[in-house]
């Protein structure tokens, strides 16, 4: 349960997996833009979440496609969900 929590703990990471949430696949050229974060950047944050075992990744020509990791535990699922609603008013009170 740890590496999850560790690697949600950061707010491009966890921006990042809150653009996922809507179970589409997004290119990490649209992660970046809408986070504001270079490709070396972004890669790495993205790394970081598919060693934590959040997400999965899928190459596209120059591109890699990153998704919620469909084999996710429930427990983790149940976790992500309540940190991704419990950020979100802070997202509001910052805007």
């Amino acid at each position: 349960m740890l590496p999850p929590l560790m690697a949600l703990a950061e707010p491009t990471r966890l921006a990042a997996v809150s653009i996922l949430w809507d179970g589409s696949e997004h290119c990490v050229c649209e992660l970046m833009k809408r986070l504001d974060a270079t490709q070396s950047r972004m890669s790495r944050h993205m790394q970081t979440l598919k060693q934590a075992g959040l997400v999965v990744d899928r190459r596209d020509a120059q591109w890699v496609r990153y998704r919620l990791n469909p084999a996710m535990p429930s427990e983790i699922r149940a976790v992500l969900e309540a940190v991704i609603a419990a950020a979100k008013p802070e997202e509001r009170v910052a805007a």
